[in-house]
């Protein structure tokens, strides 16, 4: 089965082994669960990494509650990903996700009447789900009030974050987040 009728997902691979447990990327018939996931606590992680995406993408402004339209923004996206890189918009995507994840982040500890910032390690489903946030908010950020079309933002801030190219918004979030954890030790 192909994602889309177009690409292969089952040669697809994820290198962070931690991660991988919470990345879907088995061939699904449909990319509309209609919030069978919901009912348990972990049970997004059953859904494809690029439903999450479509999701995420669903929860901008403009696209709020839109699903079809963010499938459709998300299906062409990864149409121009694999036109240009000439190779599995999936396994761009899967890369792009590990690449924008934090490592660390920051919990505020309350100690009386004081806050303390406290690194930690965040769980991979948390990461999973902030490196796909970050991505979406990326790709609106560039299309809001630009001549840029949304499918080509998202194209572009998957590439770039696939490249881990540090002009991409959802790197340098990474990193900002990971520099604040850093602080905070």
């Amino acid at each position: 089965m192909k994602l889309f009728g177009k690409w292969d997902v089952s040669e697809v691979e994820v290198k962070d082994m931690g991660m991988a447990k919470y990345m879907n990327t088995k061939p699904v018939a449909v990319l509309h669960s209609s919030g069978r996931h919901a009912r348990q606590q972990f049970n997004k992680s059953n859904l494809s990494i690029v439903e999450r995406l479509i999701n995420r993408v669903m929860r901008c402004e403009e696209n709020n509650g839109k699903k079809m339209l963010a499938y459709r923004i998300v299906e062409e996206s990864l149409e121009v990903i694999h036109n240009k890189m000439k190779e599995n918009p999936v396994q761009v995507l899967v890369d792009a996700v590990v690449n924008a994840a934090p490592r660390e982040g920051v919990v505020r500890l309350k100690y009386g009447g004081i806050s303390v910032p406290r690194s930690v390690d965040p769980a991979p489903q948390r990461r999973v789900d902030t490196a796909l946030g970050f991505i979406a908010e990326g790709a609106y950020n560039r299309a809001f009030k630009s001549k840029r079309s949304i499918v080509d933002a998202l194209a572009d801030e998957i590439i770039a974050a696939a490249r881990y190219d540090v002009k991409s918004y959802s790197i340098g979030k990474k990193e900002g987040v990971e520099r604040v954890a850093r602080a905070a030790r």
